[in-house]
C-alpha cells in the first residue's frame, strides 16, 4: 500500500486566487480550522493578471450609477441568462467589498477630491471600476495576502488535487501531492470551496496562466456536482498577436477605457459598422462624443469600442476574415491617437496603463503612446461552471462549495469586464461564511481507505506505462489545436461534432498515457494527472454548444446566428449519471422577482 499523511481542517479551500483568499479569510474570521491548498507559490494566482478594475457601483465619478443600474447592465451583459439573485447581490454588495479591501490596504488610483477613481468599461453604463492603473488584481492579490496571513490559515503551496472525497453524498475532503516530491496527502474536511479559476489553458490561444485547465470544475463534477452554462466562453476582444511567443498575452480592456480605438488595415474605426439595437441609445456615432465620453463628460455616449466582448471579438473577426486585419492576423488597437487630445498624451498613457506600455516594449519592440498595437480575440473566461446555491455558494453536492470563476451563475451568457473581480470579493465572502457555518453544525464523516488507496494507484498507474504509453504534452496540445479550431468564437453543428469525436478518441489515449522518471518536479506526471479534467471540461463545454442551437452571449453558432425563444429562459444543465456519461438536460430559469423585473424595464 502507498503511503500517505492526512491532515484535517474544518473548512479546506481549494485555490489561492482572489476568491479563494476571501473564502479563507472569512471562514477562519468565524473561528474554524482553515487550510488552503496552491497549485503554485501564494501570490502565484491568476487574479494577479486582472488588469482593468474591480466593478462596483461606488458613484463617485458619475453620480448616476447605483447597484440597481448595476443589476441591469450585469442581466443585459448576460443576455438575461444570468441567475437573478446572483447578479442583486452582486450589484448590491460589490461596493461594500471595495471599501473593504480599501480598509485593509489596497492603494487605489484617486480622484481629485480623494475618492476611489473609476473608469469607463465596455457594458457599463457608466464609470464604475475601482482601479489600480492596470494591475488591479495584482494589489488585490497583495492585499488579501497580506491580511490573509495574519488570520491562521495553513497554507499548502505547491499541491496539486486529484479528486474529491465523499462519503454517502457528502463531502469528506480531498486528496492531493506535493509537487516537489510526489507525496501524497489526503485532506479531511467538514466543508471544501473550490476556488480553482477558469479553462483557458485547453486552448491554444489564451490569456490564461499554466493552471488555468477547469480542474476545479472537473473535480466538482466527478463528485456528483451539477455544471451549468458550459458553452459559454468568453473570447476576450484583445489578445497580443505578435511575436507568437506572447500571442494571447492580455491586453487590458482599460486601453479602450482610456481612448483607444480599434482600427483595420485601412485605418477605418469599423465598431461603428455594427452597433446592436438595444445598445444605440447608449453608443456615440460620433468620434469627438466618444472621446468626451473617455473623459468623463455625463452627458457623452460611449464608444463603440466599448460595446460588450463577445460583439467586439466578433466584429474583429469579420475584419480579419474580410481580409482587413494586420500582418500577423490582428487588428490594431490605438492609443496613440490621443496626442490629437491631450497635450501630454505619452506621458498620460504610461500613467494610465503602465504595464501595457511595458509590456509591448519589451516583448514586442512596440512604444505604445506612439504607434498602434497588434490585437485579436484571445481565450480568456468561461461564464459556466459549477452550479451553486446564490445566497450561500453551497453546490448540489452536501458540504461542496465553489466561488469564482469555476462558479456559474452570475455572468449569465457573456460577462461584463471587471465584474470578475467583484464576484471573487462578493462571493469568496458569501463562500467561507457559509462553508464555516456548515462546518460548525457537521461533523466529518469517514474517509474510506479503499477509496484513497484507488485513487493513488490510478495516479501512479502512468509510471507503470513507462515507455509504452502515450505522450501527455502531444495529447494536450492535440487537444488545445482542435478546442480552438472546432468549439472557438464561431461554431457550428459539423465542427462541434468533430471535436466530440475526438474528445472520444482522447478519452482512450488519456488512459494510456505514460511518464518517466521520479516523482519528484516531474511535469510530465503532472500533465498525466491534469489531463482526465481538461478532458472533461472539453466535453462538456463541447456537448453543451452543440445542445444550444442559437447564438447567444459568447457562444455563437453560424448555422443558428440569432437567439431563439426556445433557449431564451434555458440554461443547460450536466450531470455524471450513474454509468459516468455526462448527462444533458435543459433546465427552465426560476421566474424573476416582480421588483427587479421593474427595474430592468425602468432602466431599458
Amino acid at each position: 500500500m502507498e503511503g500517505y499523511t492526512t491532515v484535517k481542517h474544518d473548512v479546506l479551500v481549494i485555490g489561492s486566487g482572489g476568491a479563494g483568499l476571501r473564502a479563507a479569510i472569512e471562514a477562519s474570521a468565524l473561528g474554524v480550522s482553515v487550510g488552503m491548498v496552491c497549485r503554485s507559490l501564494l501570490g502565484k494566482a491568476h487574479t494577479v493578471m486582472a488588469e482593468g478594475g474591480v466593478a462596483a457601483a461606488l458613484a463617485n465619478v458619475d453620480d448616476r450609477d447605483s447597484w440597481k443600474v448595476h443589476f441591469a447592465d450585469t442581466m443585459r451583459g448576460g443576455q438575461y441568462l444570468n441567475n437573478w439573485r446572483m447578479a442583486e447581490i452582486h450589484a448590491k454588495e460589490s461596493p461594500d467589498r471595495v471599501k473593504e479591501l480599501e480598509a485593509w490596504g489596497a492603494v487605489f488610483d484617486r480622484t481629485d477630491d480623494g475618492r476611489i477613481l473609476q473608469r469607463n468599461f465596455g457594458g457599463h453604463r457608466y464609470p464604475r471600476l475601482a482601479h489600480v492603473g492596470d494591475r488591479t488584481g495584482l494589489e488585490m492579490i497583495r492585499t488579501l495576502q497580506d491580511h490573509g496571513i495574519h488570520q491562521g490559515i495553513e497554507i499548502y503551496q505547491e499541491f496539486t488535487i486529484i479528486r474529491l472525497l465523499t462519503y454517502s453524498g457528502k463531502i469528506t475532503g480531498a486528496i492531493g501531492y506535493d509537487r516537489e516530491k510526489g507525496l501524497f496527502k489526503v485532506f479531511e474536511s467538514k466543508a471544501v470551496i473550490i476556488a480553482t479559476g477558469g479553462m483557458g489553458r485547453i486552448y491554444k490561444i489564451s490569456s490564461n496562466s499554466w493552471d488555468c485547465t477547469g480542474g476545479g470544475i472537473s473535480l466538482a463534477y466527478h463528485a456528483g456536482a451539477e455544471l451549468i452554462d458550459m458553452e459559454f466562453v468568453q473570447f476576450h476582444p484583445t489578445g497580443m498577436v505578435w511575436p507568437p511567443s506572447v500571442r494571447g498575452l492580455l491586453i487590458t480592456e482599460g486601453v479602450r477605457g482610456e481612448g483607444g480605438v480599434l482600427r483595420n488595415n485601412k485605418g477605418r474605426r469599423f465598431m461603428f459598422d455594427d452597433i446592436p439595437e438595444n445598445y444605440k441609445n447608449q453608443t456615440s456615432m460620433d468620434e469627438e462624443e466618444g472621446w468626451r465620453y473617455t473623459q468623463g463628460d455625463k452627458n457623452a455616449r460611449r464608444p463603440p469600442e466599448l460595446l460588450t466582448r463577445d460583439h467586439v471579438a466578433r466584429c474583429i473577426m469579420r475584419e480579419i476574415r474580410e481580409g482587413r486585419g494586420s500582418p500577423h492576423g490582428g487588428v490594431f488597437l490605438d492609443i496613440a491617437w490621443i496626442k490629437e487630445k491631450i497635450s501630454n498624451a505619452p506621458e498620460h498613457i504610461r500613467k494610465k496603463l503602465p504595464s501595457m506600455y511595458h509590456q509591448f516594449k519589451e516583448l514586442a519592440g512596440v512604444d505604445i503612446t506612439k504607434e498602434p498595437m497588434e490585437v485579436g480575440p484571445t481565450t480568456h473566461y468561461i461564464m459556466g461552471g459549477v452550479k451553486v446555491n446564490a445566497d450561500t455558494q453551497m453546490t448540489s453536492v452536501s458540504g461542496l462549495f465553489a466561488a469564482g470563476e469555476c462558479a456559474a451563475g452570475l455572468h449569465g451568457a457573456n460577462r461584463l469586464g471587471g465584474n470578475s473581480l467583484s464576484d471573487l470579493l462578493v462571493f469568496g465572502k458569501r463562500a467561507g461564511e457559509f462553508a464555516a457555518k456548515y462546518a460548525k453544525e457537521n461533523t466529518i464523516p469517514s474517509a474510506s481507505v479503499d477509496q484513497i488507496q484507488r485513487i493513488i494507484e490510478e495516479s501512479l498507474a502512468p509510471f507503470n506505462r513507462s515507455g509504452s504509453g502515450q505522450n501527455a504534452f502531444q495529447i494536450q496540445s492535440q487537444m488545445q489545436d482542435f478546442m480552438q479550431e472546432l468549439v472557438g468564437i464561431v461554431r457550428n453543428e459539423k465542427d462541434l461534432n468533430a471535436a466530440l469525436d475526438k474528445i472520444e478518441a482522447l478519452k482512450k489515449q488519456v488512459e494510456q498515457v505514460s511518464c518517466d522518471g521520479n516523482r519528484g518536479y516531474n511535469p510530465g506526471w503532472h500533465t498525466a494527472i491534469e489531463l482526465p479534467h481538461m478532458v472533461t471540461v472539453a466535453e462538456a463545454i463541447t456537448r453543451a454548444a452543440i445542445d444550444r442551437k442559437e447564438s447567444r452571449g459568447g457562444h455563437f453558432r453560424e448555422d443558428f446566428p440569432d437567439k431563439s425563444e426556445e433557449f431564451g429562459n434555458v440554461n443547460i444543465s450536466i450531470k455524471k449519471d450513474a454509468a459516468g456519461n455526462m448527462k444533458m438536460e435543459r433546465v427552465q430559469k426560476e421566474k424573476m422577482r416582480e421588483d427587479l423585473k421593474q427595474i430592468i424595464e425602468e432602466m431599458k
